[in-house]
């Protein structure tokens, strides 16, 4: 959606950065999101006053981790066991062990964030040989989400949380797509570079989703090149029409015969597979 290329001697986690990072977000959306409540999920960094009224202001929803403050640590320690209920994983089962609960009465918010919050915890015991952090108590560890979602299910409020995980997957691809370094030593050339690197993600991600499946719509961009993108064919124009001409002998010509006939109303290209030789 959108992408900021900071100074090196920039500041960590200004509101600033990220509210500019925001406004290009939406602006990048389609017109048929007009409609549509914007939710704005977001790690530790992201939970600040600024950004959060920010988004209020913009129409935004938000969910964004939240410090384990001791206030919240001495809240958890008085709940009873009847407090908790199961906590899902993404595919709508029961984690094993993990339990959710909602701190919003319990605990008061510093003055400044915004109205209508809620303080959701979820809890999971250590796995073994886990590195205990100073959030961890009793063998488990807390994680804190603040949200305005009014969604009643907190188990389904805090996995919805949980899944802008997948931020991190295209982030892992952005970088195997050019951002693993930066080519220039001139910032704006760099600037540049990066927006081209974010055209080729929205490319990769937008092509798995509309012309792949199975594995290859999960591949990672070596995979993608190597089986699809670096194959073997010639362009050949007849008349009116243009043939693309494939290795027959190419494991994945069928798949790509398969996505480019995913696309065939918006190309009048065909494609017929080809012996290797030619």
């Amino acid at each position: 959606m959108a992408g900021l290329l900071r100074p090196g001697n920039a500041g960590s986690n200004t509101a600033a950065a990220h509210i500019c990072l925001l406004d290009a977000a939406l602006a990048g959306l389609p017109e048929q999101c007009d409609d549509r409540e914007v939710v704005v999920r977001g790690d530790a960094g992201y939970a600040t006053k600024a950004l959060l009224a920010h988004a209020r202001e913009q129409g935004c929803g938000f969910s964004v981790t939240f410090e384990v403050t001791e206030a919240v640590k001495h809240a958890i320690r008085g709940l009873d066991e009847h407090a908790w209920e199961p906590a899902i994983r993404q595919d709508h089962t029961l984690r094993e062990g993990a339990a959710v609960t909602e701190l919003t009465d319990t605990v008061d918010l510093p003055e400044g964030w915004p109205t209508a919050s809620r303080l959701i915890i979820r809890r999971e015991p250590l796995h073994p040989g886990a590195q205990q952090t100073i959030s961890d108590l009793d063998g488990c560890r807390f994680t804190a989400l603040l949200t305005d979602q009014p969604d009643s299910d907190i188990a389904v409020l805090e996995q919805r949380h949980r899944a802008r995980a997948r931020a991190e997957d295209r982030i892992r691809t952005l970088k195997d797509l050019g951002m693993g370094n930066l080519p220039c030593d001139d910032y704006q050339r760099n600037a540049v570079w990066l927006q081209l690197a974010l055209l080729a993600l929205n490319l990769t991600t937008w092509t798995q989703a509309l012309t792949l499946d199975g594995e290859l719509a999960r591949a990672e961009p070596k995979r993608l090149r190597y089986q699809l993108l670096h194959v073997a064919a010639r362009l050949v124009r007849s008349g009116r029409r243009t043939t693309l001409r494939l290795a027959a002998d190419w494991p994945w010509t069928p798949q790509l015969v398969a996505a480019f006939q995913r696309l065939r109303p918006t190309s009048r290209t065909r494609l017929t597979p080809r012996p290797r030789d030619l």
